[in-house]
Order: C-alpha cells, then sequence, then structure tokens
C-alpha cells in the first residue's frame, strides 16, 4: 500500500515538472515571435510594390573614351615615351585611311605604314541558262597604320581621330619613363668620349711604328662605339619626341556580284551531237572488240594445250571403252 502512494506522488511531481517546462518554451517561442516583424504570406503578388525601373547609363563618347593621362601628364626630371594602339571600325576603309594620313599632316607627324588588305569571308556560285555563272563573294576590309605624332599632341590627335570610328573596338596607350635610358646613354657617350680622347693622345705620342698603329686601330673601334652610342641617344630622343601610334582598322562585311562564263556548259555546247556520237561509240567498240581478238592471239600456247588435253583425253576415254 505505501510503496502505491509512494509511486502515485513521484508520478505527480514527474508530471508537475514536464508541464513547467513546457510552459518555458512556449513562452520563449511568443517572444521570439513578437520581435519578428508580422508578413502576410497570403499577400497576392500583384499588392507588393513595384521595384523601380534601373535608367541605363549611356556610354561616353568616342572622345572620352580616348582619352588619357598618360598622354599628358608631366614631371619635373621625367620624360616620357608614348605608345598607343586603337582598334576599330569604319565607314569606310580607304576613305578612312587617306583621312587619317592627313590628320597626321596636321598636327605634324608622319605615317610609317599604311597596309590594306582584303580577306575573303564566303564564296558561293551558281549556273545560269544562258552559260553564265554567277558569283557572290563576301570579303571584309582590313588597314592597319602606323603613325609618329608630337608626344605632346597625342591627345589632340586622338581627340580628332574619334570622327572617323564607326565602333571602338580597343584602346591601349603607354608612357614609359625614359629619364633612366636617357641617363645610360649620357654616361656611354662621354665614356666613349674621354675613352677616345685618351686614344688619340697616345697616337700622338712618339714611340714605335707598331705600337702607334694598334693605337690608331684601337682609336678607330672606339670612335666606332662612339658613334654607336650618339646614334642610340638620337633614337631614344626621337621616341621621345614623337608618339608611335598603331591604328588597325576594319570595315564591315561586303558583297561582292562577278559574272563568268560556265567552261562546263561551253563544253557541253560545243561538243559533237547524238548521231555523232553513237558512230564514235560503234568505232570504238568495233576497236575494242579487234582489241580482244589480238589479245586472245598472244594467248595461242594456251588454246593449243587445251586442244591437246581435250584430244588426248577423248582417246583415253576411248580406248577403256
Amino acid at each position: 500500500m505505501r510503496t502505491a502512494i509512494r509511486m502515485a506522488v513521484l508520478a505527480c511531481a514527474w508530471t508537475l515538472v514536464l508541464g513547467g517546462c513546457s510552459r518555458k518554451e512556449e513562452a520563449a517561442d511568443a517572444a521570439a515571435s513578437a520581435e519578428l516583424p508580422h508578413v502576410n504570406l497570403d499577400k497576392p503578388a500583384g499588392a507588393w510594390p513595384p521595384s523601380r525601373p534601373q535608367t541605363p547609363v549611356a556610354p561616353p563618347d568616342t572622345q572620352t573614351q580616348l582619352q588619357s593621362a598618360a598622354n599628358t601628364q608631366t614631371q619635373d626630371g621625367r620624360r616620357f615615351i608614348r605608345t598607343a594602339s586603337v582598334a576599330f571600325s569604319v565607314r569606310d576603309v580607304y576613305r578612312s585611311a587617306l583621312s587619317i594620313e592627313d590628320l597626321v599632316a596636321k598636327y605634324g607627324g608622319f605615317v610609317e605604314r599604311n597596309d590594306i588588305r582584303t580577306e575573303v569571308n564566303d564564296t558561293r556560285s551558281h549556273a545560269r541558262h544562258d552559260g553564265m555563272r554567277v558569283e557572290l563573294t563576301t570579303y571584309t576590309l582590313q588597314g592597319v597604320l602606323t603613325v609618329r605624332v608630337p608626344s605632346d599632341r597625342t591627345q589632340e590627335f586622338l581627340r580628332a581621330l574619334a570622327g572617323q570610328i564607326e565602333f571602338l573596338d580597343t584602346r591601349n596607350v603607354e608612357a614609359t619613363d625614359a629619364q633612366f635610358d636617357l641617363l645610360r646613354q649620357q654616361l656611354a657617350f662621354a665614356r666613349h668620349q674621354q675613352a677616345q680622347q685618351a686614344l688619340a693622345q697616345v697616337a700622338s705620342a712618339p714611340g714605335k711604328t707598331g705600337e702607334r698603329v694598334d693605337a690608331v686601330s684601337t682609336r678607330a673601334d672606339a670612335q666606332t662605339q662612339r658613334d654607336e652610342a650618339t646614334v642610340a641617344r638620337a633614337e631614344l630622343e626621337d621616341r621621345i619626341a614623337f608618339a608611335r601610334i598603331g591604328l588597325a582598322i576594319r570595315q564591315a562585311p561586303q558583297l561582292r556580284r562577278t559574272e563568268r562564263p560556265d567552261l562546263e556548259i561551253a563544253i557541253r555546247r560545243e561538243g559533237p551531237g547524238f548521231f555523232a556520237r553513237i558512230g564514235e561509240a560503234l568505232a570504238e567498240g568495233w576497236r575494242l572488240a579487234l582489241d580482244v581478238i589480238v589479245g586472245l592471239a598472244y594467248l595461242w600456247p594456251l588454246w593449243l594445250g587445251a586442244v591437246l588435253a581435250v584430244a588426248g583425253l577423248r582417246a583415253w576415254r576411248g580406248r577403256r571403252r
């Protein structure tokens, strides 16, 4: 009896503990749901406020696309070698190439290279009833120019070039600091100059003829090196003074239509008629038959052996009977 009472008391205590825990969890869930904003998921899609459309940003004009600080930057004590490359499409390659040459001359530059070539994309043809063949060809004109303009007018030239551009593909502008190359050329020139002066004193001094000849030869080599240093320095000054700009231009694909005589149709028309072809076929057949007979005649030993074999076989059978 006492054991049953104890078990009943323990069961009641355990039930009370579990009920308290569940009430705490429900209170925590209620507090969390109160903190979250209320969202009505049953609201139709059309009731939500529409998103604002994004206004497309127009691309900059061609002159702006060709600008770069590398074309205009200047710093005390620094000199730059400016290079640029631009690839773009034009309305007419030949006219644009001539206009670019005029533009280069206007800004005090010159043209180093002007190459124009045609690239065939596809060719198709069909025959007409009048014996002509129509040929359709799609091709693309491409040009490559290399121009030199004064370095301080590079930006102006590129801006003026924008008038020839239908669509800009790529552009690349570089400004290489040349101060160390200049210093290296100056030191090399001074070094060769001093060496030549020293060798001149040795060559003019009294001494043996052989030694003086060697001194003169060494002086000539030193003078050659000095001249090469002078030329290298002049080339570097030229690269600094004039920017080198490479231009790659192209034109939209064009269609070319040509007509030419169809040789196969002409051969069929100029060939022999029906009866002439029949006569040629009979003559050719007769010649072929004669050739076969002549060929068989070459095999007369074989036919003779076959006849003798048949005759011997018949004689042997007659004896057995």
